[in-house]
């Protein structure tokens, strides 16, 4: 715990040139719980980097904790590398461009290269440019689908990827040692573009990444005659002018954006919680395909690395959930593929645990395999990257997330909002030319193959000091004191990822779990049922992923919700 009296009265000698921060910091004297919220912890650096809310503090996103963080990054990657070099983004949040150009003044005060994107940009480009101008890193300043409040700072590796345990770790030991206001050097920006330590990032960059996005189609033919009609909204984020240049060079003419929700707008004043997961983000596209008519809608977070859709079925928007789109572009990458004898003799599917297991399901007919992982990109990325060094990249199909996060190729190693739109685009285009159907009649025809797979995610806020103690004592709780039925169903097996170990519950076996170490307990229950519960990374949140296996919706509906219920239980939660 942090000195808090000590650390409010420093910040209010040294942040005086910073007029928000220090009028803040004003405002906020003789109000003690407004100061321990802004002081009792500093802000953790882990593989996701930074992420809370603007303001001021050691709990705050500011230039000042991003300038600690960014200078214990260039002190790990001076140690780390022979002349490093940096890429660095931004998305349209709040100080996104003030925090992107401060880390950029810092790096090249450390005298490391910057490559420095000239506008917002979406997370997978960053990713691109990484591998592209085979960097050392990579910095992308957002929050992703957080409210606006928010903003954040990820962190790449030299391959691409979100950084790993390892080196998060080293970074945040090098962040220990700066002292904020006196430890930090900086090289003024303009200066920095004089003599050539920041150089702006080349429109060649941005076509090879949209020539790397468009070469993923499969069925370009659809595409190029498709009268398919799609209404866009990138929510006041990076996805704007990427995802139509692509629809576009794919062929797709009826495509109109939510006028509300083109431009970049951190304040996201149509839809205070731009998340791509939710009913809100659809409704100003939804109000405009209401009077223009469209088959599909379409809309990607902040920093476009997700992507969500709703379908028009019978005049209703039907909302289709992470874990359906993938299960549907999994299905239709497979059979298009084995159609076309382009698909690989061991074809491989990667996905996180909380991810739907109908994925396999669909998977054991074309004899593909499906790797299991922890929730994060980070760790998709780092297979494919596997892949590749042992050549065998190409039995790679796709990547993804639960959490409404794609990817197919290499081009990047992060879940791409751009590559999943088209994709998207060009399979429901396949399906309404091929089969006369739209997605969700698609996706009815896979649950009445394979069964009604529903799959909910429950999330529970817990703010503040206190909140931060409380999810701890839960999952500490759950670990002394695992349930024994959920839902009435027997638990047949729990797996502690923190402590790597699986125990089957009637027989009292224990196995080790593979996987790098996380704060996550799993639940197994009979025939395919399961709960999963785990704080998020990036919020004080604690977030429970229900597996309701039925028949039919109904049934898994229940089932859903009986689960649910006791699961809310043990963690307190009405």
């Amino acid at each position: 715990m942090n000195n808090i009296k000590e650390l409010y009265e420093l910040w209010l000698q040294k942040a005086k040139d910073e007029k928000e921060i220090y009028d803040e910091l004003v405002a906020i004297k003789d109000k003690d719980d407004e100061i321990l919220d802004r002081f009792y912890r500093n802000l953790e650096f882990g593989t996701g980097g930074l992420r809370g809310v603007i303001g001021a503090g050691t709990n705050r996103m500011n230039v000042f904790t991003v300038n600690q963080a960014t200078q214990g990054l260039a002190d790990y990657l001076n140690e780390a590398f022979e002349n490093p070099s940096i890429a660095i983004a931004h998305d349209s949040r709040i100080n996104s461009d003030v925090f992107a150009k401060s880390a950029a003044e810092v790096l090249a005060g450390n005298g490391i290269k910057v490559y420095f994107y000239p506008e917002l940009v979406p997370t997978p480009m960053l990713s691109f440019a990484v591998r592209k101008l085979n960097c050392s890193s990579g910095i992308v300043i957002t929050a992703s689908h957080n409210p606006s409040q928010y903003n954040g700072y990820k962190c790449y590796d030299q391959k691409g990827y979100q950084i790993t345990d390892e080196g998060a770790a080293k970074t945040y030991a090098y962040m220990q040692k700066v002292d904020m206001f006196t430890g930090v050097k900086i090289l003024d920006f303009d200066k920095g573009l004089e003599n050539g330590m920041i150089e702006y990032i080349g429109q060649d960059v941005y076509d090879e990444f949209y020539k790397a996005v468009l070469n993923e189609c499969i069925n370009p033919e659809i595409t190029k005659n498709s009268d398919l009609k799609i209404v866009y909204t990138p929510l006041n984020g990076t996805g704007n002018k990427p995802v139509r240049h692509v629809l576009k060079e794919m062929g797709f003419k009826d495509v109109t954006v939510v006028p509300t929700q083109e431009k970049p707008d951190g304040h996201f004043p149509t839809c205070p919680y731009p998340n791509p997961e939710i009913r809100q983000a659809f409704e100003e596209a939804i109000k405009l395909s209401n009077e223009i008519g469209a088959d599909l809608l379409l809309a990607t977070d902040p920093d476009c690395d997700r992507v969500g859709i709703a379908v028009n079925d019978g005049g209703e928007y039907k909302l289709m959930t992470g874990n359906e789109v993938g299960v549907l572009l999994a299905q239709y990458l497979l059979s298009c593929k084995e159609a076309k004898g382009t698909l690989p003799e061991k074809p491989a599917i990667i996905k996180t645990i909380v991810t739907t297991n109908l994925i396999s399901a669909v998977a054991e007919k074309y004899n593909c395999e499906i790797y299991d992982l922890l929730t994060g990109f980070k760790y998709i990325g780092e297979l494919v990257t596997e892949l590749e060094a042992k050549g065998e990249v190409d039995r790679y199909i796709l990547g993804m997330e639960e959490s409404y996060g794609y990817l197919t190729g290499i081009h990047a190693r992060d879940k791409d909002g751009v590559n999943g739109a088209s994709l998207i685009c060009e399979m429901a285009a396949y399906y309404k030319a091929t089969e006369g159907k739209n997605l969700y009649q698609k996706m009815n025809d896979i649950y009445d193959q394979y069964g009604m797979y529903m799959n909910t995610l429950l999330n529970f806020a817990f703010a503040g000091a206190e909140g931060m103690d409380k999810m701890k004592g839960i999952m500490a709780e759950l670990r002394e004191n695992p349930p024994k039925e959920i839902a009435g169903m027997k638990v047949t097996k729990v797996s502690d990822y923190l402590t790597s170990v699986a125990t089957d519950t009637e027989t009292g076996e224990k196995t080790v779990l593979t996987l790098p170490k996380s704060n996550v307990l799993a639940y197994a229950l009979p025939d395919g049922n399961s709960a999963i519960i785990r704080p998020s990374g990036t919020e004080p949140k604690i977030k429970i992923y229900v597996t309701a296996v039925g028949k039919d919706r109904e049934s898994a509906q229940d089932l859903t919700d009986k689960i649910s219920e006791d699961m809310k239980g043990f963690i307190g939660v009405k």
